[in-house]
């Protein structure tokens, strides 16, 4: 083998190993340091070795164990840099005593966002920063999720990291009886996940379809380990009637297909059966949330599209309960467009209006996309044309731009 083949080889391995585990490996390393940061860098640290030795020496036939012995020796060399710090000692001693087993990593994962979720650690940056430690998203797809800026978003999981290490937040995994009130964070998160994936409707995006596969995986996960808690089901329901209808959302030629034009038939049925029956054992358990009532929006809107009745009223009292329960500005959006269809154009403007307070909403596409629809419904052509214009401008994505760019020109 070449040098050059072998330093591809080794980057292609190195690059599918961080697809597939950055997260475990980070998870396993934080759970036995109880540093995040210190677990990232050694990992980075051990990445980089085994792009100088693997060319040489060859692919490892277990990576991740290789990166994870590597990156344990990382952190015992840091802390023995630090030796005349009194912890260190014994964090050296917990990272040896877990040194065997190294080939066969469990998954962790499910663990460590529950310790992510310490309440000692700032509500507003749990989620966050479990998406970066354990599920290995980078601050901009993070600050994306969360309408925030990437410098902002940033800034605050350094903050976050730091006071972990600073105060020694005990990241271990909970007992038990702690996981419901860490809870939410966990689910915020894992729905993030799932959503950064479902950015990617024809799956031809591997990091992000394994970002749909493991968010799947861990709310099936999440929902088994609490079986008396309603909002694991509720977000396990969600992500399904979404994932359900995948193969509807392109044409066979890659075109965007919005809900209310998309084929039924191509639905996935299955799917949309196990998402009504983890919504109907939800609803069982006697306590509402956010992630039910998202649920059993979708689960509306299947209805009205398979059997052609209009439901929009329903629709309307769903979207009311949940903006009222989360003040969320996206919530608001698409009430508007809801209130649309029960109100006409002109009521919705003025809900629509009320969204925009949130100041990250004018870069949010969809804001731009809904006003220029109910624009264009008032009559008022050039007002409407300007803000197809700044959606166009805010889209990504190539088929979804195309398609605005068609609305506008109609």
């Amino acid at each position: 083998m070449s040098v050059i083949e072998g330093d591809e080889q080794a980057r292609s391995t190195a690059d599918a190993v961080a697809r597939r585990s950055y997260g475990k490996l980070v998870a396993f390393l934080a759970a036995r340091t109880g540093d995040v940061a210190a677990a990232e860098d050694a990992l980075s640290e051990a990445f980089a070795a085994a792009l100088k030795d693997w060319p040489q020496q060859g692919c490892p036939s277990n990576p991740e164990g290789w990166l994870l012995t590597v990156a344990r020796r990382k952190n015992i060399d840091r802390i023995r840099a630090q030796r005349h710090e009194e912890p260190a000692a014994d964090r050296l001693q917990t990272i040896a005593e877990g040194s065997e087993g190294a080939d066969e990593i469990p998954d962790r994962r499910l663990g460590l966002m529950f310790a992510c979720a310490h309440p000692a650690i700032d509500e507003s940056i749990r989620a966050p920063l479990i998406l970066q430690a354990v599920l290995g998203l980078d601050a901009k797809t993070i600050a994306s999720a969360f309408l925030a800026s990437p410098a902002a978003m940033s800034k605050r999981l350094v903050r976050a990291k730091e006071k972990i290490r600073q105060a020694a937040i005990p990241l271990r995994i909970p007992d038990r009886d702690e996981l419901p009130q860490r809870l939410a964070a966990v689910l915020d998160a894992i729905y993030a996940t799932f959503s950064e994936g479902w950015a990617d409707p024809q799956g031809t995006d591997a990091t992000r379809r394994d970002f749909t596969e493991e968010a799947l995986f861990l709310g099936r996960l999440t929902a088994e380990l609490l079986p008396r808690e309603p909002e694991p089901l509720g977000l396990l329901a969600l992500m399904l009637h979404a994932e359900a209808r995948r193969r509807a959302r392109r044409t066979p030629d890659g075109e965007y297909v919005p809900l209310a034009e998309q084929d039924p038939a191509l639905w996935d049925a299955q799917m949309i059966y196990e998402a009504e029956a983890a919504l109907k054992r939800a609803g069982a358990l006697g306590a509402i949330g956010r992630f039910q009532l998202e649920a059993a929006l979708q689960s509306a809107h299947v209805d009205r599209c398979r059997n052609g009745r209009p439901n929009w009223p329903e629709v309307l009292q769903l979207y009311d309960a949940l903006l009222a329960l989360t003040g969320s500005p996206v919530i608001a959006i698409n009430r508007a467009l809801a209130v649309a269809e029960v109100s006409g154009a002109t009521k919705a403007l003025e809900a629509l209006e009320a969204a925009a307070v949130n100041s990250c909403i004018k870069d949010y596409q969809p804001y731009w996309a809904a006003r220029g629809e109910l624009l264009s419904r008032t009559g008022a052509s050039e007002e409407a044309r300007q803000a197809w214009q700044m959606a166009i401008g805010l889209e990504k994505d190539p088929a979804v731009r195309r398609f605005l760019q068609n609305r506008n020109a109609g």
